[in-house]
């Protein structure tokens, strides 16, 4: 069974957490266009703009992680909103504050996700424990610790 593209699409994106990893993409985006003014203005800026450069690039960089690689949202999630709030410091303000609300969002939805369990084959949610049986063994007394130890 062929499945549309708005169906693929649909499945990729949820196998994942797109949504954390576009904020911190964005983030990143927005932070690093501005000390990428143009070259007068650049110039003026000197060696304070390579924070903003750098910061912006692995916060992109940590986004694409969170799309592509899943099983390390965590680690990327933490580390953009590290890299956020230490941007508001470093770079203009975190991109007048915009970038940085955008990294911290990010990264706060990157490390909250998780992929959806696998359903059962009945499709119905698991269930609950069961209740233990009425004929069990009553739990053990402190006496009869095997390895000798007392209370």
């Amino acid at each position: 069974m062929l499945l549309s593209r708005r169906q693929r699409w649909r499945r990729w994106r949820r196998s994942r957490p797109f949504w954390g990893g576009l904020f911190a993409i964005l983030a990143g985006a927005w932070i690093c266009v501005l000390p990428l003014a143009p070259l007068k203005v650049m110039l003026q800026q000197g060696v304070a703009g390579i924070p903003s450069v750098l910061m912006g690039i692995v916060m992109v960089v940590l986004g694409l992680t969170a799309w592509f690689s899943p099983s390390q949202r965590a680690l990327a999630g933490v580390l953009t909103t590290l890299i956020a709030t230490a941007a508001l410091v470093l770079s203009n303000l975190g991109g007048f504050l915009i970038g940085t609300l955008l990294g911290i969002l990010g990264g706060g939805l990157m490390f909250a996700w998780q992929p959806y369990a696998a359903q059962r084959a009945g499709g119905a949610a698991p269930a609950a424990d069961p209740a233990p049986p009425r004929d069990a063994s009553p739990p053990p007394t402190p006496h009869s610790d095997p390895q000798g130890a007392q209370p």
